[in-house]
Parts: C-alpha cells; sequence; structure tokens
C-alpha cells in the first residue's frame, strides 16, 4: 500500500476510534456539551481530610473557581510523602477527563491502608493530590489530615472523581 494511503487509512481509523470513545458514558463527564479547556491549576481549590472515626481514608474535593467550565483528570494522583508510587484507580483504568462546571466540586475517597495492623505499612508525613499529571498538586501534612503524626500506607486506592462525596464513600467501602 503506498504511504499516502497507509497514512489515510491511519488517519481515519484514528477518528472513527476517537468518535467512539467520546461517545461512551464515561467520557461524557469530560465532553460535556461543549468541549471545555484543561483546568489550570490556580483555577482550583484542592482539600484533603481524614474521614470521621476512618484515618485510613481520606476525602478529597477539588473546586472550580473560575466562571468557565474545566476539565481535571478522571483520577486524582494521590502520593504519599517520599514514598514511591501514587494511590491506584478504583475501578481500574481512569485515563479521561472529569468536566467541572463553573464553582463546581468534585469528590474522591481514599483508603491509605486496608488493615492499619499490616506489618508493611509504610508511613508518611503527607500526602499530596493533583488534579492532572501536569500539575504538581497541594501537600497536606498528617497532623492537618487528621491521621495523627504519620500517615499509614499499604496498597492505596484512590477513587474516580464523582459527583458528591456520599457517592465516594460508596465506592471507598463507607456509607
Amino acid at each position: 500500500m503506498p504511504i499516502r494511503a497507509a497514512i489515510a487509512v491511519s488517519a481515519a481509523v484514528s477518528a472513527a476510534a476517537a468518535a467512539v470513545l467520546l461517545s461512551t458514558p464515561q467520557s461524557q463527564a469530560a465532553a460535556g456539551p461543549e468541549r471545555a479547556a484543561q483546568c489550570t491549576e490556580r483555577a482550583l481549590t484542592v482539600r484533603a481530610k481524614a474521614a470521621t472515626g476512618h484515618p485510613t481514608v481520606l476525602r478529597i474535593s477539588v473546586t472550580n473557581r473560575t466562571a468557565r467550565a474545566c476539565v481535571v483528570d478522571r483520577v486524582p494522583t494521590v502520593t504519599f510523602g517520599d514514598l514511591d508510587g501514587a494511590a491506584l484507580p478504583v475501578p481500574e483504568g481512569g485515563t479521561g477527563g472529569y468536566r467541572l462546571a463553573a464553582g463546581g466540586t468534585a469528590y474522591a475517597a481514599v483508603r491509605t491502608i486496608g488493615d492499619p495492623q499490616d506489618p508493611e505499612a509504610r508511613r508518611a508525613d503527607s500526602v499530596t493530590v493533583a488534579t492532572s499529571a501536569a500539575h504538581w498538586g497541594r501537600s497536606f501534612g498528617a497532623g492537618r489530615l487528621g491521621t495523627g503524626r504519620q500517615v499509614l500506607v499499604w496498597e492505596p486506592v484512590t477513587t474516580w472523581w464523582q459527583p458528591t462525596a456520599r457517592a465516594a464513600d460508596r465506592i471507598i467501602g463507607l456509607g
């Protein structure tokens, strides 16, 4: 096949794949009725706090402070002090975007460790939450989070952004 024909076929296949992806329900939050730009870090307020009575579960939120809708990554990037890696998404996957309306807030929950008595538990002094892989994120010290002097960590998981805190809690197993 000539190179031009191969490029044309490749472009057509890519366009068809993109159309299918944008029509799936998981992509609707990002696509919305109009295309929204990626949120800038300074346009967002990120908060994090341990769930009352559950120091191994963090509730996080992101609020779009602007007058225009924008998009954050579908799953927050949550890292722990100087430990390697980030919390894994629940459910798996999570690539894509989540559309935040003007003034809108989204919620996620993070389980830092399944069993606080686990002998393999690691300890971190802080947790950093980023709404995009392109952002630095905001760091929260363990004391400010309400987890005590340190955050216990082993095989952490995070939910995708959700429209309510209750929805995020249900996914992580609270409420």
